[in-house]
């Protein structure tokens, strides 16, 4: 089970006790914002590309979305979301738990600066019911990130707030 690696990821920093679960699905931002009581902004959504003949990983707040301007000059290609059986296979995790804790391959992870608005942010772990609250820098030392990006813009309607 997804959350089962995720739970043994986390156990290696200490943070598997932290895992909230939920009676109702946190498979969307809006839907892990309601399980929490906190705004969009606060969930650490991954959004799973392809990258070559792998997947990459971009963590980023609940209320922006990849901004093909800011990517392709970062990254030298342009953005193409992993089909849900593409990200299972490279995550092990299913579209709605994707998370980048106890992946079941090597892959790229990088943290966009949009989280870096708020003290606390919410990613899933795994399951399309569960959340775990971290600091960014916690993210970003438990997630592995290569690096902070800035490579999204606020969704249009977004509340941006911090």
């Amino acid at each position: 089970m997804s959350i089962d690696a995720a739970r043994q990821h986390l156990k290696r920093f200490g943070k598997d006790g932290d895992i909230l679960e939920f009676d109702t699905s946190s498979a969307t931002v809006e839907l892990a914002a309601n399980a929490l009581g906190v705004p969009c902004s606060h969930i650490a959504k991954t959004i799973s590309l392809v990258d070559g003949d792998s997947a990459m990983l971009v963590v980023a707040a609940g209320d922006v979305r990849l901004d093909n301007a800011k990517f392709r000059p970062a990254f030298g290609f342009k953005p193409r979301m992993l089909t849900s059986e593409q990200a299972l296979y490279f995550t092990g995790h299913a579209v709605g738990g994707i998370c980048p804790f106890g992946l079941i391959r090597p892959l790229r992870v990088f943290a966009d600066i949009s989280l870096k608005r708020f003290h606390t942010v919410y990613p899933a772990c795994g399951s399309a019911n569960s959340a775990i609250p971290l600091t960014c820098d916690e993210l970003f030392t438990i997630a592995g990130c290569i690096g902070w990006v800035d490579v999204c813009r606020p969704s249009p309607g977004a509340e941006n707030t911090g």
